[in-house]
């Protein structure tokens, strides 16, 4: 980082970290260490001489000198260097007078000795783990830099304490203050958004509470939008230490988004018309489709065929939009499960008979409910229709419908080509089709799955599907009996 940066980043430093700082700038140069420590011991030799007596200051007064040299040399010359300065003490003995006893020369050069040798052994042990730390260091770094995300770290007071260079970009290119808080700082942006008001209160939010959090905003001036989204940490003891924060640029997946809304939606409605013209045409001929030659009667049987399943489409696309638009009206009423079910079940049976798929009903007396039949009705039709495509020729279908702790339980099964497990997790995705359909070229839009798990989570229950490929699929729905507002269906 440059200079510039851990101004920006980082929290002025204390006096105490600040001669840290100092320390550790001045041991980076080992030829200052060594000239230093050699001074010292010289130094001490002089002391004693100028004294006279070297027993009132010791031979603990070459510890310190003996330890630095070491610390730099290594523990052989550390050995090396307190025997020299054994050898200095003694002709300073010598010279000025001085304990003369051999025992006590022998053990206070062991002293120095080992002195020396134990603080060269250390400081390899502490150099090496401190490289290792500093690659680790560096290496985390470069992972967090690496990052399509913006990611910071801040105390439990707000403050800024890490920041990857992704989020230091987009921070130069937003032009956001220098100094306060995370939440200050984002603040400055406040007026900028598409919403000023519902971003202030978001951001006082984060600056007190220390939950989870995911939200957007939009820049008015740029169309640029940004997902924030925060996390608090915490030490295994769960004491907090502070807040993870990340963000990331979403333009381009909105842009996409509303273009292909934008899209969905002129495609519709410019097909509607035409559309709901060539079906009152389509009618028209078929009133009078005896007089038609047998080869006639046929392209017009196309057509409508051709016709009818460009409107499902189109009223899929306009549906699907209506439920992404949270537009989706469902007007509930009393009705029965089984009349409802068996409605289905014949609708899908020419289709069925023609593939020679067998197609079971498992139901026993009435199943009262509050739905909207309509809507319900469409989702047991696409999952019919599913069903059946994607079960080969001979093969069965089963639709079972019951009542399961206090709710009513529908479950289509079949024994067609399934799909990848892989792939289960996307299958309720828009305009998502199993590779399992296009290897077989199985005609369909990738909405049916779509629409019917908004219609039954619209009704407060739930939509789930289990499929082993090459084995068959089952999908599983299951609704209230009734409604918040309504009566009970028992």
């Amino acid at each position: 980082m440059s200079a510039a940066t851990d101004v920006y980043l980082f929290k002025r430093q204390a006096p105490l970290e600040r001669l840290r700082c100092s320390v550790v700038g001045v041991a980076r140069h080992p030829k200052l260490i060594v000239g230093t420590a050699m001074a010292g011991m010289v130094g001490t030799l002089a002391a004693m001489l100028i004294v006279g007596n070297a027993g009132e200051i010791g031979a603990i007064a070459f510890v310190p000198w003996v330890a630095l040299l070491a610390a730099r040399l290594g523990p052989a010359a550390g050995g090396l260097v307190g025997a020299a300065a054994m050898a200095l003490y003694a002709g300073a003995a010598e010279t000025v007078g001085g304990p003369h006893d051999p025992v006590a020369l022998v053990l206070r050069g062991a002293a120095l000795v080992g002195v020396g040798a134990a603080a060269g052994l250390s400081s390899r042990r502490i150099s090496a783990d401190a490289l290792e730390l500093q690659a680790t260091n560096a290496l985390q770094r470069a992972l967090l830099d690496s990052t399509v995300d913006g990611i910071c770290f801040t105390d439990t007071t707000g403050a800024l304490v890490f920041a990857n260079a992704p989020l230091q970009s987009t921070v130069t290119e937003l032009g956001l203050p220098q100094h306060g808080s995370v939440t200050d700082r984002l603040l400055a942006l406040a007026d900028r958004t598409t919403e000023p008001g519902r971003f202030r209160e978001r951001m006082q939010e984060l600056a007190t509470s220390p939950a989870m959090s995911e939200d957007e905003f939009e820049l008015t001036e740029s169309g640029r939008v940004f997902r924030g989204s925060t996390a608090p940490v915490s030490r295994p003891d769960g004491t907090p230490v502070g807040r993870i924060w990340a963000l990331r640029e979403v333009t381009a997946d909105r842009r996409l988004e509303r273009l292909r809304d934008a899209f969905v939606t002129a495609v519709s409605h410019e097909l509607r018309t035409p559309l709901t013209s060539l079906s009152g045409f389509l009618e028209l001929l078929g009133d009078e489709q005896d007089s038609l030659a047998l080869t006639s009667r046929t392209y017009l049987a196309a057509a409508r065929r051709g016709t009818a399943r460009l409107q499902r489409i189109v009223e899929d696309l306009l549906l699907v939009a209506q439920i992404e638009a949270q537009l989706l009206e469902l007007r509930f009423e009393p009705i029965d499960l089984k009349q409802l079910v068996v409605a289905a079940v014949e609708a899908a049976r020419p289709a069925a008979d023609e593939k020679r798929i067998a197609v079971t009903l498992e139901i026993e007396g009435t199943l009262p409910l509050e739905a909207d039949s309509a809507r319900l009705g469409q989702v047991l039709d696409n999952l019919l229709s599913n069903a059946i495509k994607f079960t080969p020729t001979g093969g069965a279908v089963v639709l079972s419908a019951s009542s399961q702790d206090g709710r009513r339980r529908i479950e289509i099964t079949d024994n067609g080509s399934g799909i990848p497990h892989e792939e289960l997790g996307q299958v309720f995705s828009r305009f998502y089709r199993a590779s399992s359909a296009t290897r077989r070229a199985i005609p369909g839009t990738g909405l049916g799955l779509v629409i019917a798990r908004a219609i039954v989570e619209g009704h407060g229950g739930t939509i789930s599907l289990d499929s082993l490929e090459g084995e068959g699929t089952k999908v599983t729905v299951t609704l209230p009996l009734c409604q918040p507002d309504g009566g009970t269906y028992r």
